[in-house]
């Protein structure tokens, strides 16, 4: 229906009618749009049917699709049987050995498309109320009119520039276009939801045929289990029959055979005349009569059954059978999930966890979704490694260890299909600052003079040996003084090592009086020794046998007594060599009690010394440089502070392969002396700078 007159207008689509109105009624003998929609179009891609792309095709369970949908279905969808789905009625149709294009044409639809080509025309519309005139349209002011209607108010020369006035039949075909163009965009958009939904439909299918071979395939064995046990039980009944039955059959034998014997007695009886023999057998029978009588009671009896309630073991089976087993799926909705990336460093394990919700929003508290993470440089596309940590409270972690800085792409999907914000760009930074410093230089509350060695217990409680002090500070987990510990082992500013040994206690050198000293954590005196080999003791080391390792520099050896200063061993030669020992700085043991020694190299002995293997040494023909601290983490990594004559560094090894990882450059860390160190549980490495006379806490992975 459309209208005229000077106060009726268009608004984008929409018709207004304001006082008065005027009818222009098309009637044809069929309705096309709505004719097309119903019967010629295929209802897969909403697409009008042609002799082409779109030539309809008739399927066995009667329904008309295009020959391009049905091309898609079976090129993605098409099961090993050589069957695909309706995509309609969902009934499975097989393909021909030519292919879909082999299928049978639509005769109807195709005739239907003759006739409707025949009825279609083009239709001019006219003024309702002045027929003769055809209907214009106004584009500045969305106005249909005819130049009767209007009174010539959008017409002449000074009205051309102000409105721009076309027939309607053509700003007819123009919306058409635009609709037709906006209707094929929805329905691209719509074919791609389609194609998603119909692939995971796919998947969840061949999901569910998994599922089900996985069930059959775990309860089968049960199954064998039960028929192996029912397998026993009933030959463990055939033996006990057979030998149930081997001392009866044997016991019918000797009946048998006694039977024999008597009926031997009595043959010829009656031509027997002599009264003698006769006594004689009469006696010989009753005897025989007397030890027959043992055989009348069978020697074995026919008790034999079944019992299954003697113990728990059915309850157990019953309760065992009706938990085992359960079946997984999750809620998660992928395009609404989103993650959030944590401060990322280099060569340290950076963090970005994903967070689940469901499709109405609502953040999921279960994990067990399959998540897969990738993460590559933006600047050069090279990947990065990735491990997927499933949280179980409906978060996931991903972590990463970069290598260089600057732009590092994350990209995270679900079921395989990407999240929100996917791929994440997540900056990772050169540097390496301390989370916490604690100390300064002095001799007061929380200061220090010359630290040179730190240890961390269990509680991570922190010991450092504050040496100017001649004292050892106590620190919390999170560095706050606690106490400090004194004595006369601590005086003449001279302690040089500190470490724990595997009952809790501490343990240090005193350089200058050649003693070594054991005390509790809260600084009891348990045990004082020297030697009168000890020359220069400056660092020492506790093996997880209790064994006390100390280091002499005077004589480039290593002293392992036991805690009371029982002399073991000692060992060690002068020199540069592998295997040789220099000028001691820092001391270890690896988990095997494998000693390792650090003068200008690191070194790895076995616990009695033999040269295992050499894990790093400086290049060049004068290796400059000594080490300050050494410490071996529970994860294998070999953590070491080297000093050198204009620059410094925390070197981390792979113990086990003896390669370095990576290196953090003091002055990124902003150390200016490194020396001792110890590792925590949560990834933090606590190391002393003797330069700045304090201590700091980093991030190590």
């Amino acid at each position: 229906m459309w209208c005229c007159g000077p106060s009726y207008q268009l608004h984008r689509g929409v018709e207004r009618e304001e006082v008065m109105s005027s009818t222009l009624v098309e009637t044809v003998s069929i309705n096309y749009e709505d004719f097309n929609e119903s019967f010629l179009t295929c209802g897969t891609c909403l697409c009008t049917f042609d002799g082409g792309e779109h030539t309809p095709k008739l399927l066995h369970c009667s329904h008309t699709v295009c020959l391009h949908c049905l091309a898609r279905i079976v090129q993605s969808h098409a099961r090993d049987d050589g069957t695909f789905r309706c995509p309609i009625c969902r009934e499975s149709i097989r393909i021909p050995s030519g292919g879909v294009a082999a299928l049978p044409p639509s005769f109807l639809v195709n005739q239907l498309l003759d006739l409707m080509q025949r009825q279609r025309r083009e239709v001019i519309p006219k003024c309702s109320t002045h027929p003769a005139q055809e209907l214009l349209f106004c584009e500045s002011c969305d106005l249909v009119f005819c130049t009767v209607c209007s009174s010539g108010s959008h017409q002449g020369t000074a009205a051309s520039y102000q409105h721009t006035v076309i027939p309607l039949s053509i700003a007819i075909k123009r919306m058409s276009e635009i609709l037709c163009y906006k209707a094929n965009e929805c329905y691209s958009k719509l074919n791609e939801a389609s194609d998603a939904v119909t692939h995971e439909i796919h998947q969840l299918d061949h999901a569910v045929d998994s599922t089900f071979e996985d069930v059959n395939r775990a309860f089968q064995g049960i199954i064998d289990i039960i028929e192996e046990r029912r397998t026993a039980v009933i030959n463990s009944v055939k033996k006990l029959r057979d030998e149930k039955k081997k001392v009866l059959t044997d016991q019918l034998d000797i009946i048998e055979s006694e039977r024999r014997k008597v009926q031997q007695e009595c043959d010829g009886l009656q031509y027997q005349v002599e009264v003698r023999n006769i006594t004689k057998k009469i006696a010989h029978l009753n005897t025989k009569i007397d030890s027959v009588s043992t055989l009348i009671e069978p020697r074995e009896n026919a008790f034999l059954k079944f019992e299954s309630k003697h113990n728990e073991a059915f309850e157990d089976i019953q309760r065992t059978i009706q938990d085992y087993g359960k079946v997984v799926t999750s809620k998660t909705f992928p395009s609404l999930c989103y993650m959030k990336a944590k401060k990322a460093m280099t060569h340290l394990r950076s963090e970005v966890v994903v967070h689940t919700v469901d499709y109405d929003g609502e953040n999921q508290l279960i994990g067990g979704d399959p998540v897969d993470a990738e993460v590559e440089e933006e600047a050069n596309g090279e990947a990065t490694e990735t491990q997927v940590i499933d949280n179980e409270d409906g978060s996931y972690s991903v972590f990463f260890t970069p290598s260089s800085a600057g732009n590092h792409k994350v990209s995270v999907s679900i079921f395989g299909r990407a999240i929100k914000d996917s791929p994440l760009v997540v900056e990772v930074l050169d540097e390496h600052n301390p989370d916490i410093v604690y100390g300064s230089k002095g001799s007061g509350k929380d200061q220090f003079l010359q630290p040179v060695g730190l240890c961390i217990d269990e509680n991570e409680f922190v010991y450092v040996a504050d040496t100017g002090n001649s004292r050892i500070k106590v620190l919390s987990p999170h560095l706050k003084e606690v106490q400090h510990i004194v004595g006369d082992a601590l005086e003449g500013r001279s302690v040089t090592g500190i470490t724990r040994t595997p009952t809790g206690s501490l343990v240090f050198v005193n350089w200058r009086k050649k003693t070594i000293t054991e005390v509790t954590s809260s600084g009891q005196l348990l045990s004082q020794f020297t030697h009168e080999q000890l020359e220069e003791p400056t660092t020492l080391a506790v093996n997880s046998e209790g064994e006390i390792l100390v280091a002499d520099n005077a004589s480039n050896s290593i002293f392992v007594f036991l805690p009371g200063g029982k002399l073991l061993r000692k060992w060690g030669t002068r020199g540069n060599k592998p295997g040789q020992i220099g000028s001691i700085s820092a001391l270890s043991t690896g988990p095997d009690n494998e000693v390792i020694i650090a003068d200008s190299r690191i070194q790895v002995f076995s616990p009695e010394g033999q040269y295992q293997r050499t894990i790093f040494e400086a290049k060049g023909k004068s290796p400059r440089g000594t080490y300050g601290g050494l410490f071996l983490d529970p994860k294998g990594l070999l953590l070491a502070t080297r000093q050198e004559r204009n620059n410094s560094c925390i070197q981390v090894f792979d113990f086990t392969l003896g390669s370095l990882i990576f290196t953090i450059d003091s002055k990124e860390a902003k150390l200016k002396r490194p020396s001792g160190l110890a590792t925590t549980v949560d990834g933090h490495v606590i190391i002393v700078d003797l330069g700045n006379d304090c201590i700091k806490k980093f991030r190590y992975m």
